[in-house]
């Protein structure tokens, strides 16, 4: 494979995620203006790109709650710093089992929605982009399936292209681009698409170069994608998805940690992101440029719009 380095990256800060973080780190955000404020900070830093979460802001615990959605994305519309917003969609499709000999009935934390739920978000805050995790699969957690049906992905992503909101489709191993590729291929998802390339997430792609060189050569050669990986490997992963062609994503949904025994904020992880990146001879480019690169549309939510 030759090498075709991205001369242009734009750099996504995941800035809090759903996982269980918030007492590890006294920088994970939880409330709306927290988040809002770390994603800001990131945008400041260098980010053109905030992936963005909500928690119970009393305890920190993943939500999926619209008046936290809508606050958080009037925040971050309000800054004076401009920004690519770009809300999960992946909430509300958890299922728990119980012990290995009842798996029924499901366990607590069980969070099964339908489509138009789990899009309740999106349609009222009209973020630029949001993310379609392309696929089911057995997460960390031992009787924990994160599921994303066939019927419920083109649900979704038809109505995603319906709102005008971008997807990121979010590949967490070979065959969710396979998925992706039928999506588009049936009409449901616009070519050229938008995909997130989601390394060494147990128990998905495994967090090695060989597999990730071959999800990058799953990907349409006109298609954007970006790439990230957890922990530690996330500054290895801004390296080699920019030297593989695409773009990168940092921030603490994927790693709370700068440096050995030094924990990070969102700001200080996308700094390191654009050091790795220039040093490496690529350009970071702004928010405005992603939107014409990505055929973005950049709107207010229902209630401010004219």
């Amino acid at each position: 494979m030759p090498l075709t380095m991205t001369k242009e990256v734009f750099i996504t800060c995941a800035v809090t995620g759903s996982g269980n973080t918030q007492d590890r780190s006294a920088h994970v955000p939880r409330s709306p203006k927290q988040i809002a404020d770390s994603a800001i900070a990131a945008a400041k830093a260098g980010a053109a790109i905030v992936h963005c979460h909500v928690r119970d802001p009393e305890t920190g615990r993943p939500s999926r709650r619209l008046d936290l959605y809508r606050e958080v994305t009037e925040r971050i519309r309000d800054a004076e710093v401009d920004i690519v917003l770009n809300l999960t969609a992946g909430m509300g499709g958890d299922i728990m089992l119980g012990p290995v000999e009842t798996p029924l009935p499901l366990s607590a934390g069980t969070d099964m929605a339908g489509a138009t739920e789990r899009l309740a978000h999106v349609a009222d805050c009209l973020p630029e982009i949001c993310t379609l995790d392309c696929g089911t699969m057995n997460f960390a957690e031992a009787d924990y399936i994160m599921v994303n049906t066939p019927g419920m992905l083109r649900a979704m992503g038809a109505m995603m292209e319906q709102l005008g909101v971008k997807p990121e489709i979010e590949a967490f191993d070979t065959g969710h681009l396979w998925f992706a590729k039928q999506l588009v291929a049936e009409g449901v998802l616009s070519s050229p698409a938008l995909v997130q390339l989601c390394m060494g997430v147990p128990w998905g792609a495994p967090n090695d170069l060989n597999t990730f060189l071959a999800m990058v050569n799953n990907v349409p050669a006109d298609w954007c994608w970006s790439a990230f990986s957890l922990g530690r490997d996330q500054m290895p992963y801004v390296a080699a998805a920019v030297l593989a062609g695409g773009h990168v994503r940092v921030g603490l949904e994927d790693n709370l940690w700068l440096g050995k025994g030094q924990l990070a904020t969102n700001a200080q992880l996308v700094e390191r992101a654009v050091t790795i990146a220039e040093n490496l001879g690529a350009r970071v480019i702004g928010p405005d440029e992603v939107r014409k690169k990505l055929g973005l549309i950049k709107r207010q939510p229902k209630e401010k719009a004219a």
